[in-house]
C-alpha cells in the first residue's frame, strides 16, 4: 500500500480531540466519501480506499448524509423506462 505524508500544525490532535490514527482513519474516509459523491470512484473503491468492507462504506455514506447511489432519480427512472 502506498504512503503519503500530511503536515499538519503541532496541535491538531490535541485540538481534534484524536490520535494520529484516528484522524489518518477519518481522513481516508473523508476522501473516500467525497471521491464517492463526485463519481470518481466506486463504492467498492471508496470503501478499500476508506479501509472498510462495501457494507460498512454504505453505512458510513448514510451516516455522513451522502447518497448511496451514483444515479440520480431521474437516471434510474429513464432506465426503468427503458427496461
Amino acid at each position: 500500500m502506498a504512503q503519503i505524508l500530511i503536515e499538519l500544525p503541532d496541535d491538531t490532535f490535541e485540538a481534534a480531540r484524536r490520535g494520529p490514527r484516528d484522524v489518518a482513519r477519518e481522513m481516508r474516509l473523508a476522501l473516500a466519501i467525497r471521491w464517492y459523491e463526485r463519481g470518481v470512484v466506486s463504492q467498492g473503491k471508496g470503501a478499500e480506499i476508506a479501509g472498510m468492507t462495501r457494507s460498512e462504506f454504505i453505512d458510513a455514506l448514510a451516516e455522513a448524509g451522502a447518497s448511496v447511489s451514483q444515479e440520480t432519480v431521474c437516471e434510474i427512472e429513464e432506465a426503468l423506462r427503458l427496461d
